[in-house]
């Protein structure tokens, strides 16, 4: 199976996830805070479009095991807010995910964390969208930017979802952004593993 068929049923689940958190957003916006927003994406409902996942898993350079990584994660942003620019959020975001991905505190040099601070420093200046550097140019090659990379848990996703959380100014996550598409990512990865679970036992 090619490449591009998996990571559409990411992108599917990802535009999925992101519509019922606009929906729940939307009748919580008056009352939300940062634990009440991260605890409803880290429990939202399933999307009916993980199921399209297990028959196709994404299978990595780095893991052989069909679990999405964060490199993916990271590049399915791309594809579900690839449009939008880099602000501070997202770069606190990515730069979790990228900690998360490699072990490492510092960022690495070159990498798509320093890619998206500068990015989200430079568009700070600029006062025109069209001429500010876009999610897409960031993350659309992110698993090659990683030295290193493993499967999303549900661990990683809280991390990077209190990072853009913490650095949005309305202190909320954004539709189609990275901490929804690492969320995304994390609840495929465990109800791969739970299903998987379930067939070695039966």
């Amino acid at each position: 199976m090619s490449q591009e068929q998996p990571m559409k049923h990411v992108q599917d689940t990802v535009r999925e996830l992101n519509a019922q958190e606009a929906a729940s957003h939307d009748h919580t916006a008056a009352t939300t805070t940062p634990n009440a927003h991260s605890n409803a994406v880290a429990h939202q409902k399933e999307p009916v479009g993980v199921q399209g996942i297990q028959s196709s898993p994404l299978v990595s350079r780095t893991d052989q095991r069909g679990e999405i990584t964060i490199g993916e994660a990271l590049e399915a942003t791309a594809l579900t807010a690839g449009h939008r620019p880099v602000d501070y959020s997202d770069a606190a975001a990515i730069q979790a995910a990228e900690v998360r991905a490699t072990g490492r505190t510092n960022i690495v040099p070159g990498g798509v964390a320093a890619a998206a601070q500068s990015a989200a420093t430079r568009n700070a200046r600029l006062p025109r969208d069209e001429d500010k550097t876009k999610l897409g140019e960031i993350l659309s090659d992110a698993s090659s930017k990683l030295p290193s990379d493993k499967p999303v848990t549900r661990r990683d996703a809280e991390g990077v979802i209190g990072a853009e959380l913490r650095n949005d100014p309305n202190l909320c996550t954004r539709p189609g952004g990275v901490a929804a598409s690492v969320a995304a990512a994390a609840r495929i990865n465990q109800t791969n593993a739970s299903n998987n679970n379930q067939n070695k036992t039966n």
